[in-house]
């Protein structure tokens, strides 16, 4: 992170096409927007990001792409489902492609999608420890929802949307302060 110009990765980890975790994550894509235009959206769903198969390989354009945005921004914010009691195989598979060598000192914000109000903590322990791994200062303010909170492909609770918010402000400010 230098010059006080940081990269934001918004990434929605839900492999699937009409996914609430896309809803979620594109609020916070669209708030952060407002604040800095070094901001990539990554949607699992859109991007045909090969199954990682060794360092050794060539894999597609998208997977590529995906890698170098993960790699050049200073903040990442990682949206997943719950599924089967851990994030998404999409996500897991990103990361796959990371070397941690290269992610020593990024910023994380964690938000979590479930069908229900059950497996939060689990999956936030998870994936908190995946940011550990990467060397990765996570922001303790996970936010956590359940597709109850969307109707329409809108978030419906003005409640969730503040704390969305809080937690891309939060993040932002914490990634500042360590640059």
């Amino acid at each position: 992170m230098s010059d006080n110009i940081l990269n934001i990765a918004i990434v929605s980890g839900s492999p699937r096409s009409t996914s609430n975790t896309r809803i979620m994550m594109k609020f916070i894509y669209d708030h952060i927007k407002k604040k800095s235009q070094n901001t990539k959206f990554l949607d699992l769903s859109k991007v045909n990001i090969e199954t990682y198969r060794g360092n050794d390989r060539s894999y597609n354009e998208d997977t590529r792409l995906a890698i170098e945005i993960m790699i050049k921004s200073d903040i990442w914010f990682i949206g997943s489902p719950i599924y089967n009691s851990f994030f998404s195989s999409a996500l897991k598979n990103l990361f796959e492609f990371i070397d941690y060598k290269n992610t020593n000192g990024k910023v994380a914000g964690l938000a979590i999608m479930a069908a229900g109000k059950i497996g939060f903590i689990n999956v936030h322990t998870l994936l908190v420890q995946l940011m550990t791994y990467f060397k990765v200062i996570t922001n303790p303010k996970a936010v956590y929802m359940s597709s109850e909170m969307i109707k329409e492909d809108q978030i419906i609770f003005n409640e969730y949307k503040n704390r969305l918010k809080d937690l891309a402000d939060t993040t932002l400010t914490l990634a500042k302060k360590i640059q």
